[in-house]
């Protein structure tokens, strides 16, 4: 599980919106961020603590990004609003992303960036690292659920909404009747039965536009437009995968050669071989892969096909 703190104003309806979400695994709501320890409700409210009523989320990753999550925060808070959201005003009640894994800064970084080009303005949501949290007493967990018509600044039909929300970046292995049916026969050809295809007279092989390149059967990211490179072979040239454990690598003996298949981890999918006539100051790696075993997906439809994350390529 991953963690992140989110604050948008009172975390009665934050809490209850957030757990609505597909992927979240827990929820809890508490006093982030502030001067003292283990403050009271009338101490947060009344004391100036500098605490903001804030959740706990813990998530899955497998199934949902934080690209994904902060998206949806994002859709019942103000990010303009200074110390209020719906009719709560005052300290506590200021918007914050608060993380712990330093990893996460930066797709918080371009969630904010992205989000700012949507509205024109300058948000004024709190990023930092979380430095303390201290649970809200227990009449406040789960408050709406205990009390079904009880005050909340969020409209009640974005729980709905919430629970409804799909996170496109989860990769899964369909059926075989499925990969067969929504395959062309070069694809099927190639991904299960270890076909290759012709040099230059392949979908991708003179493609150099900014991009991620994905399993066709799973859609996991598998390759960058980054470390793609024009090998003169006739298929996609990339110097190294785009992370790592998304590939494995086996001795091929097949006609006559001696070579290293490169296959998808997930979905077991033929690829194409890796070989070490690659460029040097890149690694000295060519992964020459199949076209019909990849589906590219453009920079510019990357947030919205669900893979924001990975925009930190291309910077």
């Amino acid at each position: 599980m991953k963690e992140i703190y989110l604050a948008g104003g009172c975390f009665w309806g934050v809490e209850k919106y957030i757990s609505s979400i597909n992927g979240v695994t827990l929820t809890k709501v508490g006093y982030a961020n502030g001067n003292t320890e283990s403050p009271t409700y009338e101490e947060v409210c009344h004391n100036n603590t500098g605490h903001a009523e804030t959740v706990k989320v813990l998530y899955n990753p497998q199934i949902l990004s934080l690209s994904f999550l902060l998206g949806l925060f994002f859709k019942v808070i103000d990010p303009t609003s200074i110390n209020r959201q719906g009719g709560d005003v005052g300290y506590q009640y200021r918007t914050g992303i608060y993380y712990v894994d330093d990893e996460d800064i930066e797709v918080i970084n371009k969630c904010i960036e992205d989000l700012e080009g949507k509205i024109g303005k300058k948000s004024v949501i709190e990023v930092k690292r979380l430095e303390n949290f201290y649970l809200a007493e227990e009449y406040h967990q789960k408050y709406l659920d205990k009390n079904p018509g009880g005050y909340c600044h969020i409209d009640f039909n974005m729980f709905d909404m919430a629970s409804k929300a799909e996170d496109k970046k989860k990769y899964s292995v369909p059926s075989k009747e499925e990969i067969k049916k929504n395959l062309s026969n070069i694809q099927y050809e190639v991904t299960q039965n270890s076909f290759t295809e012709p040099p230059f007279q392949n979908e991708y092989f003179n493609e150099f536009k900014e991009g991620i390149y994905v399993d066709v059967i799973t859609e996991e990211p598998l390759f960058s437009s980054c470390d793609k490179f024009d090998s003169g072979c006739g298929w996609p040239a990339f110097s190294k995968p785009i992370g790592e454990n998304i590939i494995k690598e086996y001795n091929d003996n097949s006609h006559g050669m001696k070579r290293v298949e490169v296959r998808s981890a997930l979905s077991n999918s033929h690829l194409g071989h890796v070989f070490n006539d690659g460029i040097k100051e890149l690694g000295g790696l060519r992964y020459c892969i199949n076209s019909a075993a990849l589906k590219f997906i453009p920079k510019e439809k990357m947030d919205e096909e669900g893979y924001g994350e990975l925009m930190r390529l291309f910077k």
